[in-house]
């Protein structure tokens, strides 16, 4: 019984890395193309770079570690501490967004805005569990 629950579990977090893996290689490549409009209303006035370059980069960056959460062939808790890392960083463009009142990506009013500031925590959380990153010792350590 145990092992069919092992089992389960790994099942559960090969279809999460693959979500991820997947949902970080479209943001990127939408970073760079399509929505590159859209991602430049997000980033904060304080950031030092342009807006474009902060988004370009970032493009890149979640292109890779989409592209590196694909390669996995089992979990790899240090990716999933970095990728958890970005969307720490990341957050604050989400925050503008709700802060400022930008539209973007058909997010037009303060409601739809907050509502996707809670996804972060959430997107955090699946970064850590589909990378096994949350069985770790150090993980524990830093929870309890």
């Amino acid at each position: 019984m145990k092992q069919i629950v092992e089992t389960r579990k790994n099942i559960g977090r090969h279809i999460a890395r693959v979500a991820l893996g997947a949902f970080f290689v479209f943001a990127g490549v939408a970073h760079l193309t399509f929505g590159r409009r859209a991602f430049r209303a997000q980033v904060p006035n304080w950031v030092p770079a342009t807006k474009d370059q902060t988004v370009v980069w970032s493009g890149y960056l979640e292109i890779m570690l989409g592209l590196l959460t694909l390669m996995r062939s089992k979990p790899d808790p240090r990716l999933g501490y970095t990728i958890g890392v970005f969307l720490i960083a990341v957050f604050p463009g989400n925050w503008a967004q709700y802060k400022n009142q930008r539209n973007a990506f058909g997010l037009n009013t303060d409601r739809a805005r907050f509502v996707r500031l809670l996804f972060q925590p959430l997107l955090i959380w699946l970064a850590l569990y589909s990378m096994g990153a949350m069985t770790t010792k150090k993980f524990r350590k830093l929870t309890h």
